[in-house]
């Protein structure tokens, strides 16, 4: 499986008591290469489970991959903040959805099933994800 992770999880697949990590558990044996992520998904990630290292180990031992540079696509992040601006999406989320665009065979593998529902890629094409709820 190639996918692009969110901080769902992330949190899911480190914290043994979410209720998602049997799921998460189970999407990390079926990755067939690292699973792309962006910086303020590691934040995210760093801020919920209030540790840094374990997370960073997850980039070390090849389960996640940092693939996006953020300064390189500042303009269709914003664009994509003002038309989502209703929902308030945070900057991973935004962040996620370029990145969708540009690995348009990569799923986004998130526990935030409701927002990725609605955020659109090319303006009109529904984001491929994995979630909890639809795996």
């Amino acid at each position: 499986m190639k996918g692009i992770a969110d901080t769902g999880f992330i949190v899911a697949f480190l914290n043994r008591r979410d209720r998602h990590h049997a799921w998460a558990r189970k999407i990390a044996l079926a990755v067939t290469s690292p699973l792309l992520t962006c910086e303020a998904v590691l934040a995210e990630a760093i801020w919920h489970l209030r540790e840094s290292v374990p997370v960073f180990g997850l980039v070390h031992t090849g389960l996640l991959r940092i693939g996006f540079t953020a300064a390189d696509h500042l303009d269709q992040i914003e664009a994509f903040a003002i038309r989502y601006r209703d929902i308030q999406p945070d900057f991973a989320d935004l962040c996620l959805v370029r990145m969708s665009e540009l690995h348009r065979h990569h799923a986004v593998i998130t526990t935030d099933e409701r927002d990725f529902r609605i955020y659109r890629r090319q303006r009109n094409q529904p984001i491929p994800v994995h979630t909890p709820f639809s795996s």
